[in-house]
């Protein structure tokens, strides 16, 4: 229903060409990607034409022996690591079971959840324990699970799907006591739709919820107008760590 200033109309007329733009700027972003990833390269190729003639030079005229050339390389770094190793390992958590949040949900007049307290936004490549489920926000996996109106039939990993999230993406989600017909209403509206994704998740307390970044609310059908009214808020809405960050390009079935 629109507001007394607005009608439905104009309202659906506006979300109509948000979502557009959302779907013009995201293939925007995947032309540039496709345009660096050739000039890159281009990068190595020439770099792999200069460093054969260098290590021909060294060859013939280097003085020290490679093993000590090779200590000293790895000395550079803490622990003899590479940069990007010691990136990783600054970043990432690696091994270490991380923790996604901490806090609790206040619910709204309007019936949504806001979560009210910490959530993390650390990369980690271990697994991650969120108080909630699904997650709506804390540490997460560096890649971020493809949400372009994206519909998963099996369950996602939590750590790739809140990094979706993190980018601005409203989560839809089920279990088994969902009705057949409102999973498939909500999967034709999540295709349509940029910057959604939609998947099962058994563990969940209600048939079907949705989930934004710090937000999340349980609805009663794809019939609900509550599912319109998230999706028109949270779709890359104020709560976005991240706004205007891709969709595509990361992790799919």
């Amino acid at each position: 229903m629109g507001s007394a200033n607005q009608p439905d109309s104009t309202v659906a007329g506006q979300r109509k060409a948000r979502i557009e733009e959302m779907r013009r700027a995201d293939r925007a972003r995947q032309r540039r990607n496709r345009a660096l990833a050739v000039a890159a390269s281009v990068v190595v190729v020439a770099g792999l034409a200069v460093g054969g003639v260098v290590l021909v030079q060294s060859r013939s005229g280097d003085t020290e022996p490679a093993a000590k050339a090779s200590t000293s390389a790895a000395a550079q770094t803490p622990g003899g690591m590479t940069d990007k190793s010691a990136k990783n390992d600054q970043s990432g958590k690696n091994g270490q079971s991380g923790k996604g949040a901490s806090g609790h949900f206040v619910t709204g007049a309007d019936g949504v959840r806001t979560w009210q307290g910490t959530l993390g936004r650390t990369h980690t490549t271990a697994p991650v324990t969120y108080p909630m489920e699904p997650p709506v926000g804390g540490d997460h996996n560096p890649v971020w699970q493809n949400c372009n109106g994206d519909v998963y039939t099996a369950p996602l990993k939590n750590e790739h799907a809140v990094h979706a999230l993190e980018h601005g993406a409203v989560w839809v989600t089920y279990n088994a006591k969902a009705p057949k017909a409102d999973v498939a209403a909500l999967a034709a509206k999540v295709r349509r739709t940029p910057y959604t994704l939609m998947s099962p998740v058994a563990g969940q307390k209600d048939p079907i919820m949705l989930s934004a970044w710090a937000h999340q609310r349980t609805v009663t059908g794809a019939a609900d107008p509550n599912v319109d009214a998230f999706f028109a808020k949270f779709v890359q809405g104020p709560q976005t760590p991240e706004p205007g960050a891709a969709c595509t390009g990361g992790v799919g079935q």
